[in-house]
């Protein structure tokens, strides 16, 4: 499965059958986590077969069941780390879809502090996935319009709007798409709005943008 067709196909799931993670599956997801946690000098790491960070009642009351497998964002402290996690974050969460695995993006529906990931000094865990094979295949989100998150003088380009129409089908907190992408000289700039975790969207939006508009085509700003 292409990440784009990944993309489209991947929705929030909260419910999860008993079936372990496929060894090979595992073996992929573990070599990328290296890979992102290179790239990002993070500390991501995949937990499995640990139902204690979904067993209490803040999983119930999200509604969460059968979680025994997820990914711990994590790594050093400071401004950058939350758009970090959410963008190299997404970028797993997409490989999981390809290889027929569901997820969701969980800030509190969790024991934080029975989460199985080991910390560094100077760490923080930021933010989990839950990872595994879904009772269902999750349902699409409600979504803005492109008009609505995007600002462009003149003419869009085919690139910029596909950019921004993938930004639309990444997850975000409460599904409050608060974001908004602009477009000036060749450049984009990416703004998180206000609200909880809008860091973290940032992250995961803009993975998407670069899916969806090709990152030859453009530079941030």
């Amino acid at each position: 499965m292409e990440m784009m067709e990944a993309m489209r196909a991947r929705h929030s799931v909260r419910s999860y059958v008993d079936r372990p993670l496929a060894a090979d599956v595992v073996d992929v997801l573990e070599a990328e986590i290296a890979a992102c946690n290179r790239e990002g000098d993070l500390h991501i790491q995949l937990v499995k077969d640990e139902p204690e960070a979904f067993s209490g009642f803040m999983a119930r009351y999200g509604r969460f069941s059968g979680v025994k497998n997820y990914i711990a964002l994590a790594g050093k402290k400071g401004p950058e780390l939350e758009e970090k996690c959410g963008y190299y974050g997404e970028r797993l969460v997409l490989l999981a879809q390809s290889l027929g695995l569901n997820s969701c993006w969980v800030a509190m529906s969790y024991d934080k502090s029975k989460a199985a990931c080991k910390l560094d000094a100077g760490e923080k865990l930021c933010i989990v996935i839950a990872l595994g094979y879904g009772a269902t295949q999750g349902v699409p989100h409600k979504s803005k319009s492109v008009e609505q998150v995007m600002a462009a003088k003149g003419e869009v380009p085919d690139w910029f709007r596909a950019g921004v129409e993938a930004a639309l089908l990444a997850p975000t907190a409460i599904n409050q798409q608060k974001f908004r992408f602009a477009l000036e000289d060749g450049a984009v700039a990416a703004k998180a709005g206000t609200g909880f975790y809008s860091r973290i969207d940032l992250g995961i939006v803009k993975y998407h943008f670069e899916l969806g508009a090709g990152r030859e085509n453009f530079h941030w700003k």
